[in-house]
């Protein structure tokens, strides 16, 4: 059967048979499989291999983030992409979510046609932050955290080799500008856009967009410079 197959977490009953149902409804898409913590949702996932994993990010045990790091670390499911889902815009764990390999976030009030676009987006492996959201979030995050000098060493030798120009688009991107946002921005094409993305991601070592918000973050970019 072709389409795309979803694996949901939640450790509510009640959310899991919801999301199910919104899900099923879609001829695109299909439930592969339910868990309602983050170890069972390690095993499931290694199981049925999806290529989606709705993961919600605050459950008792095992929670979003570690779950998310256990996927990604592990060949045998290290291809299925996470969307996280969680209940605040401001929650400090969709960070170590994105950090730990998430491919991107929703808030879990995201009415329904938002959230199977959301699903799709991952699938095809692009990223999905939500500028709103994402603006918010690391404002808030980096104003609680101090910059861990270990992870700043290390992400600010991946911005070596970036020029002033690639270092400016991602700045932009951290701050959760969409490409056509940041063409706006910076008054340059879209198409040159998506050159200066493809060579952020290369030069970084980036799997995606979600990522190049993890190094502008880590290697302390975001943190000055920035004209709103």
């Amino acid at each position: 059967m072709s389409g795309i197959r979803v694996v949901i977490v939640d450790d509510h009953d009640l959310i899991r048979a919801g999301l199910r149902l919104l899900v099923d409804s879609e001829p695109d898409l299909t439930v592969a499989g339910e868990a309602g913590d983050g170890r069972e949702a390690v095993e499931v996932v290694a199981r049925v291999r999806p290529d989606v994993v709705l993961m919600d990010i605050q459950m008792p045990g095992t929670d979003g983030v570690t779950a998310t790091r256990l996927l990604s670390a592990d060949p045998r499911t290290a291809a299925a992409r996470v969307l996280v889902l969680t209940t605040y815009d401001t929650d400090e764990h969709v960070f170590g979510a994105l950090a730990a390999g998430a491919g991107g976030f929703v808030l879990k009030t995201t009415p329904p046609p938002e959230l199977l676009t959301a699903i799709r987006t991952v699938a095809a492996g692009e990223a999905l932050l939500a500028p709103s959201v994402t603006r918010r979030l690391i404002a808030e995050y980096t104003a609680a955290r101090p910059v861990r000098p270990d992870l700043a060493a290390a992400a600010a030798r991946l911005l070596d080799g970036l020029t002033a120009r690639e270092r400016e688009v991602l700045e932009l991107v951290a701050r959760g500008l969409s490409n056509p946002e940041i063409a706006a921005r910076l008054r340059v094409g879209p198409a040159t856009v998506k050159t200066h993305m493809s060579r952020l991601l290369a030069k970084t070592n980036s799997r995606d967009r979600a990522q190049l918000v993890v190094v502008a973050y880590e290697s302390g970019l975001i943190r000055a410079g920035f004209r709103e």
